[in-house]
């Protein structure tokens, strides 16, 4: 465990820290700590930072709720540079969006963009908005709230009867229905991904305390 004093902190006293999501491994945004906003990390478990623009400390979320919880910090081999692996309780960015990094710069035509639940919300959100015309996901979204659950619930047994199969391939093909439909009704509720991988969060937090009190 490396030590405040063996980072290496730039001639402003300060240190680039890169805060990603500790769910996803999205990168949400590029800060500066200064050792005093470093201690406060570490001593309240919450991002604190050195805003160089207004030149004073800066708790993230202080007042837009939008809190940091730190996991860890990691310091890169030249110990010049962090990275701050949080859960985080809103948007990373002051302009609401999930992350800082949303202009794209460069892609290449190859490369797809790969998938990702976040990825998979968002667009769910889009189609929620736009209801396009001849979409499964406008149709279950124009019949409302009790068609979503009923399908989610028709999946729940037909995952339950692949299992019971020892089928793994339709075992899986109909998990993927049962995410899909459950993410459905996440949109319509209003529940993020990020709700839920904090309820997850706190659940492993939990369940390593109870871990740590058998072994005492």
């Amino acid at each position: 465990m490396l030590n405040i004093d063996d980072l290496k902190f730039n001639h402003h006293g300060l240190i680039p820290a890169i805060v990603t999501d500790a769910s996803s491994g999205k990168v949400l945004t590029l800060a500066y700590m200064n050792r005093e906003s470093l201690e406060i990390s570490m001593r309240e478990g919450r991002t604190c930072f050195w805003s160089r623009s207004r030149q004073e400390l800066w708790r993230k979320g202080e007042t837009s709720g939008n809190v940091q919880h730190i996991v860890d910090i990691t310091a890169d081999c030249d110990r010049d540079a962090l990275v701050v692996r949080v859960n985080k309780d809103g948007p990373a960015c002051h302009l609401g969006t999930d992350s800082c990094f949303n202009d794209r710069v460069f892609s290449s035509e190859k490369e797809a963009e790969p998938f990702s639940v976040q990825g998979l919300y968002a667009l769910l959100e889009g189609r929620r908005e736009s209801l396009p015309e001849g979409s499964y996901t406008t149709y279950l979204f124009q019949k409302g709230l009790d068609k979503i659950l009923k399908k989610v619930g028709e999946e729940c047994t037909e995952v339950i009867i692949a299992g019971k199969a020892g089928d793994k391939g339709e075992t899986v093909y109909e998990i993927g229905d049962l995410m899909y439909h459950v993410m459905v009704l996440m949109v319509e509720m209003g529940i993020s991904v990020d709700e839920v991988m904090a309820e997850l969060a706190s659940r492993h937090v939990i369940d390593h305390k109870v871990k740590q009190e058998k072994m005492v």
